[in-house]
């Protein structure tokens, strides 16, 4: 009985949960540490800060589980449709269904004859399959899974949005501001270190970019923060 040897190991399976996860975490930190960053700017005082990253964890991590469960749920049945108008295509018209199936790899390379000989061996085999992964681009690796999705986004938010808010525990009250922003910017860049790892993608380009975004947040609101305050 023919098993599958096939040695190695690669990181498509991983795009939808890294993904969401790495959203909800970059999201989380850039989110709260900029709103905390510019409450500090504006001469909160600690316990306000504390609330208010507390406050901006709950609402986010609800909203990033929502958001994402939404839009992956409808991803999904977009899918679920498209599946199941091939499964009555393949039961009204088996015939046309092959015939697409093997101009699809005669386009890839095939010859006419082996492509033909391709589609309807896996036609035998799982034609709904074949169809679904070869024609609209839908398989077990990349199909729409919104519960994980939700979770992912939402624990990792959480995870995220924890880390300035402990920061802000520890830092000293006049230096809130300088180091809020910057424990959140070595946070970022451990963040676009590990996805960049987890996904194969070059490292520099993931760090640079999470970095600059989130600088780049945090710098705005930090000087709305300081305009109010110094406007009150």
């Amino acid at each position: 009985m023919p098993r599958n040897t096939h040695p190695e190991s690669h990181r498509q399976d991983r795009i939808g949960w890294l993904r969401a996860a790495v959203l909800g975490a970059n999201d989380g930190i850039v989110s709260t540490a900029s709103l905390m960053v510019g409450i500090a700017a504006a001469n909160a005082t600690t316990q306000t800060l504390l609330l208010t990253g507390i406050a901006a964890l709950v609402a986010g991590a609800m909203s990033m589980a929502a958001g994402e469960y939404v839009s992956v749920s409808s991803q999904a049945d977009t899918e679920a449709a498209d599946i199941a108008r091939e499964r009555t295509e393949l039961a009204e018209q088996p015939e046309h269904e092959l015939r697409e199936l093997a101009g699809i790899y005669q386009a890839r390379g095939l010859s006419p004859e082996l492509a033909s000989q391709v589609a309807q061996q896996l036609m035998k085999h799982d034609a709904l399959g074949a169809h679904a992964r070869d024609e609209l681009g839908i398989s077990s690796s990349n199909s729409s899974r919104p519960v994980q999705a939700a979770l992912a986004s939402a624990a990792s938010f959480a995870t995220g949005a924890a880390l300035p808010m402990i920061t802000a525990l520890f830092a000293p009250s006049a230096w809130l501001v300088p180091t809020i922003g910057g424990a959140s910017l070595i946070f970022l860049i451990l963040l676009g270190w590990v996805s960049a790892h987890l996904g194969g993608a070059p490292v520099l380009k993931a760090v640079m970019r999470v970095a600059f975004w989130g600088l780049l947040a945090m710098g705005i609101t930090a000087g709305v923060g300081a305009w109010f305050g110094v406007a009150a």
